[in-house]
């Protein structure tokens, strides 16, 4: 954990907190630069819908945001004990943790990580949701690098409760609403993309984010465009549709 990348990884949180950022990229940025920063091998981010449901909202790659939806809908794993407790939720064996979350120790084992740490999003006593870090490797992180990704998380939360949102509390519905709305929209895409392109759903989400990136666009309205057929599969790779084939 270099700190010349720690103080441009902060940087950039902060550069994109403006009036009208992009809340889906915000904290993709988020979950990679855990990744990145923390030596572990996947990240993924919950949030809690107007409902005070968790929800999926971002994830490193495709195969923990698999294992996220399984701990929802199973209502059961680390990130749900620490969205609810507001305390970092930490195992370091998961192969020694199916008394506590058996199911979910089951499913991650599987899909091959051995140890977690949940850590809440929260900013005093709002708690908005969780942010989880998987490693293929047992052993616990050290203290120093588990301070430093609750403050990023801190950080994303200052993000998403603005002062604005802090004093309303509609705003805040809203916002979360939006999020989870461009979610769907995101996945939808992906799945479109990943079948016309014979991409993973990895690689198919590359593309999405780099177009949107690349024209100055909001992840959730290019995946709009995708699903109705305003931007073609092709233009997200840069390459021309091939001749004879329909423009989608």
């Amino acid at each position: 954990m270099g700190d010349e990348r720690l103080v441009e990884t902060f940087v950039e949180l902060a550069d994109t907190l403006t009036a009208d950022f992009d809340v889906i990229d915000f904290l993709h940025v988020l979950v990679d630069r855990c990744v990145k920063l923390f030596d572990v091998d996947a990240a993924g981010l919950l949030l809690a819908a107007p409902d005070g449901k968790l929800q999926l909202i971002a994830s490193s790659n495709d195969q923990v945001r698999v294992l996220e939806l399984f701990q929802l809908q199973n209502d059961q794993g680390p990130c749900l004990d620490a969205f609810a407790t507001g305390r970092t939720t930490s195992n370091a064996d998961l192969a020694n943790a199916g008394q506590r979350w058996p199911r979910f120790s089951a499913a991650a084992t599987d899909a091959g990580f051995a140890a977690v740490d949940a850590i809440p999003m929260r900013l005093r006593n709002d708690v908005i949701g969780a942010l989880n870090l998987f490693r293929v490797r047992p052993g616990s992180l050290p203290d120093q690098v588990l301070r430093t990704a609750c403050a990023l998380a801190d950080v994303a939360t200052i993000g998403l409760l603005q002062e604005r949102s802090i004093r309303h509390q509609e705003i805040i519905t809203e916002q979360l609403q939006r999020a989870l709305n461009s979610r769907v929209l995101i996945e939808q895409a992906k799945g479109l993309i990943a079948e016309r392109l014979h991409i993973d759903m990895d690689g198919a989400f590359a593309a999405l984010r780099g177009y949107a990136r690349g024209n100055n666009l909001k992840l959730s309205a290019v995946a709009d465009a995708v699903i109705a057929g305003r931007t073609s599969t092709y233009d997200l790779l840069g390459t021309p549709t091939p001749p004879h084939q329909p423009k989608r």
